[in-house]
């Protein structure tokens, strides 16, 4: 029931990721759809109050939950967690995950990018971290790290379709945004998706699952499954 849970959670807020899983053996669903389940979760808890201290503490409790996780702790209280009960006692797996918890304070608050260096870092640890992760989860060994880069890129992909969104609820997505800033912005995501296509020969074709479901990123030309 978790997992069926994870499934129509997916189906219906990530229609990309379920799209692209859709094609996959069940073994590869069983552990992506709880893992991008609960990307969803930690996304939903910035959000879940206009109290920015009630959202802080959502998301403290996902810390916490993770971190007990991979300690090797219970999973009780949540449906997506249960589902992602197979991570138990994966430190370094529930530490990325942590990670992307302690970025999403930023959907809380109302400070701006300064530069597009933090932009890059955020999207790095979010969707770079979740694509990595996702990756390894798939089978992938060795250094990830293209798969990161790829999964940052293709985050500004999606990033751009969420200005409109973000700048509705308050918040200043793009740490200059007028045409040149985004013009610039775009350049560096591209030359970062032309980068990992270069690399692509690296990375198993167990990661495939992850890259693939960056596929809307720079056009058909960079993805870094081709």
């Amino acid at each position: 029931m978790s997992l069926a849970h994870c499934i129509e959670r997916v189906s219906a807020q990530d229609p990309d990721r379920h799209l692209v899983l859709r094609g996959f053996p069940e073994a590869v669903q069983a552990r992506l759809y709880p893992l991008y389940a609960l990307n969803l979760e930690i996304g939903r808890a910035a959000w879940v109050s206009r109290e920015p201290l009630v959202c802080e503490m959502r998301l403290q409790w996902w810390a916490d939950a993770l971190e007990r996780l991979g300690a090797g702790g219970g999973v009780q209280g949540h449906p997506v967690l249960e589902a992602c009960g197979y991570l138990a006692g994966e430190a370094e797996i529930c530490a990325d995950l942590v990670r992307i918890v302690a970025a999403r304070s930023w959907d809380v608050w109302s400070e701006p990018f300064e530069e597009d260096d933090a932009l890059f870092a955020h999207l790095g640890e979010t969707g770079g971290v979740l694509m990595r992760v996702a990756a390894r989860l798939a089978g992938a060994t060795g250094d990830l790290s293209v798969v990161a880069q790829f999964g940052t890129a293709a985050a500004l992909s999606s990033w751009f379709r969420s200005v409109p969104e973000l700048e509705a609820r308050g918040r200043w997505p793009l740490p200059e945004g007028n045409e040149a800033g985004v013009r610039r912005l775009a350049e560096r995501g591209l030359l970062m998706l032309a980068e990992a296509r270069g690399q692509r020969a690296a990375v198993s074709e167990a990661a495939l699952p992850a890259l693939l479901t960056g596929w809307q990123a720079g056009g058909a030309s960079g993805s870094c499954a081709a």
